[in-house]
Formats: structure tokens, C-alpha cells, sequence
């Protein structure tokens, strides 16, 4: 996703192995839907590296220092492309677990809204 018109992701990594069976899945991408993923995303720099022995996962670096690594074993290329093109589109921002539901600067000097009705 862009932030005010600049794409927040700049490298992504395609690590595989070039032996294992839940490579297989990821080997048939690197063939078929990643040129045209290249293509599409001239922003970003792909690489891709091989490591043998290893699960294959997506490691997407981002302009804000962050990272994000998504493993993609034993996944067919359609999900593969699915997982890549939600990297592009993430922003890059940690996850923060929200502590309740409400979240605001300012919370209510009477309390909060409720639609019980107290008789």
C-alpha cells in the first residue's frame, strides 16, 4: 500500500530450496507467476535465494526498518501470489494488540456507552 503515494515496501526475498517437497509449490511460482509479479511491481526488488534444507518463506523489508516474514510451505502459486501481494500492500507497521474496545485520547467524563437498559 502507498503512504502518501510511495510504496512501503522496497525488497522482497523469495527463499526456497531447490530439493525439498514443500519447495515444490513455491519452485512452480518462481516459473510462472513471478516475472509477471516483477512486471507488475516495478518499485520493488526481488531476490531470490536459495537455501537448502530449509522451509521456503517470503521476507518482505520495508521502508520504516520493519520486516515481515511469511512462510509459505507446501502452499500451491495462486496462494503464494495472494501471500506476496498482501506484503506489497501492508504498510509496515507492527501489529499492536488493542487492551479493550473502545480506543480514544479522550474518553468520555460520564463513562462509557453502554445499550443496557437499567430500570
Amino acid at each position: 500500500m502507498a503512504l502518501r503515494g510511495v510504496w512501503q515496501l522496497h525488497k522482497l526475498i523469495v527463499s526456497y530450496c531447490n530439493w525439498g517437497g514443500s519447495s515444490r509449490g513455491i519452485r512452480a511460482f518462481m516459473e510462472s507467476q513471478l516475472p509477471i509479479f516483477k512486471e507488475k511491481n516495478p518499485q520493488i526488488e526481488v531476490v531470490t535465494e536459495l537455501i537448502r534444507g530449509q522451509h521456503p518463506h517470503l521476507k518482505g523489508f520495508y521502508k520504516n526498518k520493519n520486516q515481515r516474514v511469511i512462510c509459505v510451505k507446501n502452499m500451491d502459486p495462486e496462494d503464494i501470489l495472494l501471500h506476496a501481494t498482501r506484503l506489497r500492500n501492508a504498510l509496515g507497521r507492527k501489529v499492536v494488540k488493542l487492551r479493550s474496545r473502545d480506543v480514544t485520547k479522550h474518553p468520555s467524563v460520564q463513562g462509557t456507552w453502554t445499550t443496557a437498559v437499567k430500570y
